[in-house]
């Protein structure tokens, strides 16, 4: 009996201790599957700091660039599902890379959606020498002369690549895709009239736009951002239109609920912190911190959204 009672208790100690979380010493690690000094690595430099303190354990940030994204994706989805290993990853990687790269080494069913961290509204822009100064006279245009307008994305199967398309779909607008290798050379192009519309984050849109270089049409929020409240939701024009970016935090699939409510729990707090707060507002991002449901539900409905333009679309990657 006696003997029976040390491994009952065996059992249920290490039931706990694989459902505990963090492991006492055992480091948490944030993987960026990008380069260093972009918004996401930013952001999860923030985070991991308020983890350490909060969690009482290291928090170590691993950049693991290469296949947009691809190689540091799937290097946490083959994790440990402890809650010790997690992502940073935007839109693109989770919602429409799947769809686009056969070889993909993931799929969205390997991973747990952990946090919605952040969101990033796109503006419609065009440049100045087009005679349109609303979403409806842009429209007009591009139904009266389908040949005229060419719209710029920061490349082939982009996020603005497809809200470009999603654009043109949802409004019948016919409109030239022109891919580039990044929104520099995109935006570059715009101002120079070589080509007439372009989605481009806010951040980086305002200050052309305030500077009187390219003209603002609509944003693709659902209502109007405060740091552009004059320009209207193309929403508003084109009923359910979203052009959103955002960026949030995954594990490995199978992270027990104990772990996964824990770690969320720990991430909204340094989220919505004002330090981080104030770091992504001065950045045009607009703080989420949402719950696991949440973000898998934005997951699916975006899935299910990009697959849809780009069946319909025809885009491919080469």
């Amino acid at each position: 009996m006696s003997r029976l009672v040390l491994i009952l208790f065996s059992v249920m100690a290490a039931c706990a201790n694989a459902q505990s979380f963090p492991v006492a010493g055992q480091p948490v690690s944030i993987v960026v599957p990008y380069p260093p000094g972009g918004l996401g690595d930013i952001l999860s430099r923030l985070v991991g700091s308020k983890m350490q303190e909060s969690l009482g354990v290291p928090v170590v940030v691993e950049n693991k660039p290469g296949a947009n994204g691809g190689i540091g994706t799937a290097y946490v989805a083959r994790s440990r599902p402890d809650g010790h290993t997690i992502a940073i990853v935007p839109m693109s990687a989770v919602t429409i890379n799947p769809w686009l790269y056969p070889d993909l080494q993931y799929q969205p069913k390997d991973l747990t959606p952990v946090v919605l961290a952040i969101s990033l509204p796109n503006v419609l822009l065009v440049n100045t020498s087009v005679p349109a100064s609303t979403i409806a006279e842009l429209i007009g245009l591009a139904q009266r002369e389908p040949d005229k307008l060419n719209y710029a994305s920061e490349g082939n199967g982009s996020s603005s690549h497809l809200f470009g398309e999603l654009f043109k779909a949802s409004a019948k607008a016919p409109m030239t895709h022109v891919p580039y290798k990044g929104s520099g050379p995109a935006m570059q192009d715009l101002l120079g009239g070589k080509v007439q519309v372009m989605f481009e984050n806010i951040a980086n849109a305002m200050p052309y736009v305030k500077a009187g270089r390219v003209r603002a049409l609509g944003v693709g929020s659902s209502a109007a951002s405060p740091r552009a409240p004059e320009v209207p939701p193309i929403s508003s024009v084109v009923p359910g239109f979203e052009a959103m970016n955002w960026i949030g935090f995954v594990g490995p699939a199978g992270i027990p609920r104990e772990v996964l409510v824990r770690l969320n729990e720990h991430m909204v707090r340094a989220i919505r912190s004002p330090e981080i707060s104030k770091a992504m507002d001065d950045r045009g991002a607009t703080v989420v911190a949402s719950t696991p449901e949440e973000f898998s539900s934005v997951v699916a409905a975006d899935l299910a959204r990009w697959s849809k333009v780009i069946r319909e679309s025809g885009i491919t990657i080469q």
